[in-house]
């Protein structure tokens, strides 16, 4: 079962609105979750353009969503495939917890240490303004590294634990990057679900 949050952390981070619940899902149904995405999500491996560039995408991605509105990234348009019953599950969870009706889901799969996430904001014109992602992690736990963009002394680094949810709201978008860096650490695989709302 999903807990209340006994646990919430309100990073205090300016001109940032972040909360961290690390104990979102339980043990069992992050297992659960994390076992039906890896097997059962088409995952595919894009190349993105990054600096005029093309490159294979250091991870694997699928999107999902209910109004069959596809989202742009780094040149890549990725097409959404239908909800999932254990993603509408997860949808409706966060949902009652937030103002928010989500009408997409991007899934990640690092399937080592060496899949990453570059630094980026999540700021494209069709998330609108003050985009709120919601982030669910499954699987191995991952640093989560957040800097500044004008201020670059401020600096976080978060772990990123198995059945968390990490809320991003306000004008964090606009002011902040973040990224799933490299590490030479062994790895298992993680999975990142990022809900959000496209236009």
């Amino acid at each position: 079962m999903a807990r209340l949050f006994p646990d919430v952390r309100h990073l205090n981070l300016p001109d940032g609105d972040i909360s961290y619940f690390p104990e979102f899902l339980s043990i069992e149904k992050a297992d659960h979750y994390f076992k039906v995405f890896l097997e059962t999500v088409p995952w595919q491996q894009d190349d993105i353009k990054v600096f005029g560039k093309v490159y294979a995408q250091p991870r694997l991605t699928a999107l999902y969503g209910n109004n069959k509105k596809p989202y742009t990234y780094s040149g890549l348009t990725m097409q959404p495939h239908e909800f999932t019953k254990e993603l509408l599950d997860l949808k409706r969870l966060i949902e009652t917890h937030t103002d928010v009706h989500f009408t997409s889901c991007l899934l990640n799969l690092y399937r080592d240490g060496q899949d990453s996430n570059g630094w980026h904001a999540d700021d494209e014109k069709e998330l609108g303004t003050n985009p709120v992602i919601a982030s669910i992690s499954l699987g191995q736990e991952r640093f989560f590294h957040l800097k500044h963009k004008q201020n670059r002394t401020l600096k976080l680094k978060l772990p990123l634990e198995h059945g968390s949810l990490l809320l991003m709201k306000g004008g964090t978008q606009h002011h902040w990057l973040h990224q799933i860096a490299k590490t030479a650490k062994p790895c298992a695989p993680r999975i990142n679900l990022t809900f959000r709302v496209i236009q």
